[in-house]
């Protein structure tokens, strides 16, 4: 088949399990494989389900990588993705292939701020360890000294990547008293730093260095991966608590983990991790780190949203036009 043929009712081939209400309506409109045991493809079936299909439906457990992108055949011409990162698809392999890639940007924003803003909330005053100790059956009774945390009104909240999700949290923000400074590559027009209370940072080192809460939120891409190093690590007040519902890699795990057992900083609420599903037991042990299991966008209003996006993009590729949502390379 060429690239230029587009069927009526494609073979789309989707690697994880989806929301029922979005497998319906995918068997209705295309010749759809699903895969209800909702096991990770590893990289054979990966390659075996692009061979097969006109469109594929990956997620973030996806490893799409050159040499994979490159080995599919001609009939591959579409990956729509399941979600707004596309770190895990290399794009420049999928662009000289002639295959179209899009994303479903918008859907996650406020759940993934909701997220951001519980560990903001949740790590400074240890609620996670109150609740274990409650559960324990030991908790000795209510003293002065008790658990004593860090209050979050009046601190400085630092938030590196103020896109739509660093703008939702700096408006949660703002109504339990944090000052909101932030670091991005562009700066914010006039109004919308106005409506958020953000005071704009060009020097993310200083950001580090004044905030009391640092949120990242940036896309992982060849310049954010381990922005966060233990050179900026060490920048941290001792008093200073990381959150990170992005992605992993957009910190230094290795140096993060140092950083909390030697108490050069306060504490980390964590949604992503380096070896996902594995967490590394040394944060496990860390009584000052909440970790979560990358539930950040896991609403099901979000999910069905996200599915909804995933099936315009294909029904409007179908139709002979572009994706609203197609990933330009370069641009994210």
């Amino acid at each position: 088949m060429l690239k230029k043929d587009r069927p009526a009712r494609p073979k789309v081939i989707v690697t994880r399990r989806l929301p029922a209400t979005v497998e319906a309506r995918m068997t209705e409109l295309f010749d759809v494989t699903l895969n209800p045991d909702d096991r990770p493809m590893d990289r054979a079936a990966l390659a075996a389900a692009m061979a097969d299909c006109d469109v594929l439906v990956p997620t973030v457990t996806d490893h799409l990588d050159a040499e994979l992108i490159g080995a599919a055949p001609d009939r591959l011409q579409m990956i729509a993705n399941f979600g707004n990162g596309v770190d895990h698809i290399d794009l420049a392999a999928a662009r000289a292939k002639g295959i179209i890639v899009t994303n479903t940007p918008g859907v996650l924003t406020e759940d993934t701020a909701d997220m951001a803003m519980a560990l903001i909330l949740t790590t400074p005053r240890r609620f996670i360890e109150g609740d274990n100790i409650a559960r324990s059956g030991d908790w000795p009774g209510w003293s002065p000294t008790f658990l004593l945390g860090r209050r979050i009104g009046g601190k400085q909240l630092g938030i590196v990547g103020m896109g739509r999700i660093g703008q939702a949290i700096a408006r949660r923000a703002r109504a339990f008293g944090l000052t909101i400074a932030y670091h991005n590559r562009h700066r914010l027009p006039v109004a919308a730093e106005e409506e958020s209370g953000a005071i704009w940072y060009d020097d993310l080192d200083r950001l580090m260095a004044e905030s009391d809460i640092l949120s990242l939120n940036c896309p992982l891409n060849a310049d954010s991966r381990h922005l966060i190093d233990a050179r900026r690590i060490a920048l941290m007040k001792p008093s200073a608590f990381l959150i990170n519902t992005a992605r992993a890699e957009v910190c230094d795990e290795e140096a993060l983990i140092e950083a909390l057992e030697q108490g050069r900083i306060a504490g980390a609420g964590l949604d992503v991790y380096h070896d996902e599903p594995h967490i590394d037991p040394r944060l496990l042990a860390l009584p000052n780190v909440v970790t979560l299991p990358h539930m950040g966008s896991a609403t099901h209003e979000a999910r069905e949203a996200t599915g909804e996006k995933v099936i315009a993009n294909i029904r409007t590729w179908v139709d002979g036009h572009r994706p609203r949502d197609q990933v330009l390379e370069g641009l994210i």
